[in-house]
């Protein structure tokens, strides 16, 4: 009688917890599901391949990891994103199930404009199944301690090493720098058997950069693209927009250009929609002289020129170089700085602040 009693408690707490996900908002009274302490983490930096992911809820607003007992969590969503697979939610079995091949584009959105780190209460779910392609999986530390689902805010999530293991991937956490990495060690075949505990079959985690139906296709890459450079499909005229593989990846080639004759370079990877380099150029143009007579703006000013012009705040940047320079006949300055990834390099006139140059690109892709 108890354990039939056990198993409805579950169920409802279940029944609860899908509410909450449809709701997008959390029950008063999850009677399965442990609540802990944790925190929201907008610091911690989370790369696959070595390109810079962001993860967007299905409204578009960003996602931060969470970090509970020295464990990021990463949102369910993501997994299904990197391993090009569809999430279906099974009510009667509380059973998330990643399979088929994914359809939908990778969702995009909105950064947050001045992320905090903040402390919020989870709650554990160890009655959630995570299944893949059906089969029913189970996740452990290095120590053989079963980690389970987590959830917040109207989301699920799941631990590091679980991500790993579903998107077939090694994964590590770096405390000193704040950064989860997940990276591809002599392409891992991920089974049932030695990763899940389970009977031996032929079921394989495809990497994000194998599974071709999960590809954002070209005029997604547009999109992104144009979104960037802050531009409308009817201000440009396109030059090019291709799938290529470089540096082994799948990526998208997006050029187009104004009747400023600005040209934008854009190379986009095709599964995550990440910006994996851009460059913006003024072709067929020559920048006015200079008026020499006034006052150049200084180191100081061009860089929050640079630092503005990336969307970047001082804190979000760090300057490798910004030296004035002269070169074509006119006064520049030429600056360098990293946020995250990303290094960006531009060139400003002495005198009047015009961008001349402008280029960003992902330090590893």
């Amino acid at each position: 009688m108890y354990e039939v009693f056990r198993k409805q408690v579950k169920r409802l707490a279940g029944a609860l917890l899908c509410a909450a996900m449809l709701a997008g908002l959390l029950p008063l009274n999850i009677l399965a599901a442990e609540t802990v302490n944790a925190a929201i983490d907008p610091g911690i930096t989370v790369t696959v391949d070595g390109a810079a992911w962001t993860f967007f809820s299905a409204s578009g607003a960003q996602i931060h990891p969470i970090l509970y007992n020295d464990v990021v969590y990463l949102p369910l969503r993501a997994v299904g994103e990197l391993t090009g697979k569809n999430i279906n939610w099974d009510q009667a079995t509380l059973t998330y199930n990643l399979s088929g091949t994914r359809t939908a584009a990778v969702v995009t959105g909105s950064l947050d404009q001045n992320p905090a780190q903040q402390k919020v209460q989870i709650q554990l779910c160890p009655e959630f199944t995570i299944a893949l392609d059906g089969v029913p999986c189970t996740f452990a530390d290095d120590q053989g301690n079963p980690l389970c689902p987590a959830f917040y805010n109207g989301a699920t999530y799941l631990p590091l090493p679980a991500v790993g293991q579903l998107i077939g991937k090694e994964a590590q956490w770096d405390k000193d720098t704040d950064t989860v990495s997940f990276v591809s060690s002599d392409d891992i075949l991920i089974t049932d058997a030695d990763s899940f505990g389970q009977t031996p079959d032929s079921t394989q985690v495809p990497s994000a950069q194998q599974t071709k139906g999960a590809y954002i296709g070209e005029e997604k890459a547009k999109t992104i693209a144009l979104g960037h450079a802050g531009l409308t499909q009817g201000q440009v005229r396109f030059i090019k927009c291709k799938l290529d593989f470089d540096d082994g990846r799948w990526e998208y080639d997006v050029e187009f250009y104004t009747d400023a004759y600005q040209e934008y370079d854009y190379e986009i990877d095709a599964v995550t929609g990440a910006i994996l380099k851009f460059d913006q150029d003024v072709e067929s143009w020559t920048a006015p002289a200079q008026n020499t007579s006034n006052s150049q703006i200084g180191v100081e000013k061009a860089k929050s020129i640079a630092l503005d012009r990336a969307g970047l705040s001082a804190s979000q940047a760090r300057f490798t170089k910004a030296k004035l320079d002269y070169d074509d006949g006119r006064w520049e300055y030429e600056l360098e700085f990293v946020s995250g990834t990303t290094e960006y390099e531009l060139t400003i006139d002495a005198y009047s602040g015009a961008v001349l140059e402008y280029e960003a690109e992902s330090i590893h892709h």
